[in-house]
């Protein structure tokens, strides 16, 4: 599917987004990255398209003729405005879909299953209706799911938990966590540091969904887990990446009362205290589906975490002759 002849349309360019993009461009694919502002990293010869998700018209002309479509957008991370963007860009992401006949894989979390007990999650595990942000793409999940029933749509979500890698800031272990860890500083966490926690690394998320573009249409209309490493501690693998670079690590992190009440001055961290649940807790991933149905070979921690940690340690450096006037390899989060 990934040889066809009209373009890819991306939208977000994002870690996910660009990682995508980069493994299509590799293999000679056409690409349309699509979002509000052109982004400052597009690779010469990328195709850009200005969209508003919260416009069908500009979703519609994003889409059109593309046979395919990767959704990677973010939204502000508010329950108040994930309730009044999301469901008005699912229902203009699937009419465009619908309209153009292009298959859709979109790069989603994991959200909709909302608390749960220690054993892993499965694709399969109830919809939620706790909280507002869980609650939301639930929703949206809903949406998609009675499209595809009906039909109307080819629509695959590749659903990912927390997630990790060179140009990722936006993680639990990402600027807080390796990025501080790269400039010899204390590491901070808002989650546990000694719960089991999956973590996703993001160049993987960018290969399971070319494997989903590829795929025939029976791999549509359904949810599938991105591979992860085995999964380990935020300790362990802040450790890891400490050990990477020949620091040792300094940890420090803040109890949930601590979130509750620091919450009251922040409101990104009010917006974690409903998502909590994704830390006080061991959170596995199955993702034996996908490993049946493509690859399981996911990227080691002792892989990805060092790469990542010298990645943030390279765009930290102090600027020097040589580097005067060049750009860090960052990728920017949409």
């Amino acid at each position: 599917m990934t040889n066809a002849k009209g373009p890819i349309t991306i939208f977000g360019y994002g870690p996910t987004g660009a990682a995508t993009a980069e493994v299509l461009r590799n293999r000679g694919q056409s690409i349309r990255v699509v979002q509000r502002k052109r982004p400052a990293s597009l690779p010469a010869g990328v195709e850009f398209m200005p969209c508003d998700v919260m416009d069908a018209q500009s979703v519609l002309r994003a889409m059109t003729g593309a046979e395919q479509a990767v959704i990677t957008i973010g939204v502000e991370y508010s329950g108040r405005i994930w309730r009044e963007v999301w469901p008005k860009a699912m229902a203009n992401f699937l009419a465009a879909a619908e309209a153009a006949n292009a298959r859709i894989v979109h790069i989603d979390n994991m959200y909709m299953y909302g608390p749960h007990d220690d054993t892993p999650i499965h694709e399969d595990a109830p919809l939620t209706a706790y909280g507002h942000k869980p609650a939301v793409r639930s929703e949206i999940t809903r949406m998609w799911m009675e499209a595809g029933r009906e039909g109307r749509v080819k629509w695959a979500a590749l659903r990912a938990p927390d997630f990790y890698g060179p140009g990722v800031d936006r993680s639990h272990i990402g600027e807080t966590g390796l990025g501080l860890i790269a400039q010899g500083k204390t590491a901070q966490l808002i989650m546990s540091p000694d719960q089991p926690h999956a973590f996703a690394y993001v160049p993987d998320i960018a290969r399971a969904a070319v494997s989903l573009l590829d795929a025939p249409d029976d791999a549509f209309n359904q949810a599938w887990h991105v591979p992860c490493a085995p999964t380990r501690t935020p300790r362990q693998l802040l450790q890891i990446g400490a050990a990477a670079i020949g620091q040792k690590l300094k940890l420090m992190a803040m109890p949930t009362l601590g979130l509750r009440i620091i919450g009251l001055f922040s409101p990104f961290l009010r917006e974690c205290v409903e998502m909590r649940f994704t830390w006080n807790r061991p959170y596995h991933v199955d993702a034996t589906k996908f490993a049946h149905r493509f690859w399981s070979d996911a990227t080691p921690f002792e892989v990805g975490i060092p790469l990542t940690v010298k990645a943030f340690r390279a765009a930290a450096r102090p600027e020097t002759k040589e580097s005067r006037g060049q750009t860090p390899a960052r990728t920017a989060v949409t």
